[in-house]
């Protein structure tokens, strides 16, 4: 192992730290405080590992959670983008290419492809693992929102066919997950976590 690549790895070691400061408008499911990004993405790796058996076919475990494992490092320079803040999602993409260019830019070459790709492989959404990955994504913040009786959803108004769209993700990455996040949907109607559609 050569001291340059040793180099570039603990550089990026030591960046990715950056991940723990930077906050979801997501809570923890005691409420104490909003998670970090790197929190999400360890929880929702050990998802991959836990629920692996409701992947469609074709979809790689291992590379689902690789892909997790990094897929919101670019916060570390974009920051994270509430899925509801349309300003802020204008030029999210760019923000977070530009942050992909710089972060696995650290790493020795082979290593920087590997991690681009698998970052832009989620970002493109075409292969049954990412699909995957994506829909653990969703899922995970819809059981925190459930977990604190929708605090979040109730500040911001949301309403259930907001919700709805934003984890559609799960139909198609997970289908047979759907029926259940209804459930939990209907539930939090119910419960009057989240408004119901209007209109």
């Amino acid at each position: 192992m050569g001291s340059d690549r040793l180099q570039q790895q603990i550089q990026f070691i030591l960046e990715i730290d950056r991940l723990k400061q930077v906050f979801r408008q997501t809570l923890l499911t005691d409420a104490s405080r909003q998670e970090n990004s790197a929190e999400h993405s360890w929880h929702i790796a050990v998802m991959a590992i836990v629920m692996a058996e409701y992947a469609p076919e074709h979809a790689d475990m291992m590379q689902a959670v690789k892909m997790l494992l990094i897929h919101d490092l670019v916060e570390i320079d974009a920051g994270d983008t509430p899925c509801y803040d349309v300003q802020g999602n204008l030029d999210k993409a760019i923000r977070e290419q530009q942050a992909a260019d710089r972060l696995f830019g650290l790493l020795p070459t082979d290593q920087a492809i590997e991690l681009r790709n698998l970052w832009e492989e989620f970002e493109a959404q075409t292969t049954a693992t990412a699909k995957f990955a994506t829909a653990l994504d969703r899922l995970q913040p819809l059981l925190h929102h459930q977990q604190t009786q929708g605090e979040n959803w109730q500040r911001f108004q949301v309403t259930r066919r907001e919700v709805e769209q934003r984890v559609a993700p799960i139909q198609v990455g997970s289908p047979s997950l759907w029926a259940f996040t209804q459930q939990v949907l209907d539930d939090c109607v119910a419960a009057g976590y989240l408004q119901p559609p209007v209109g």
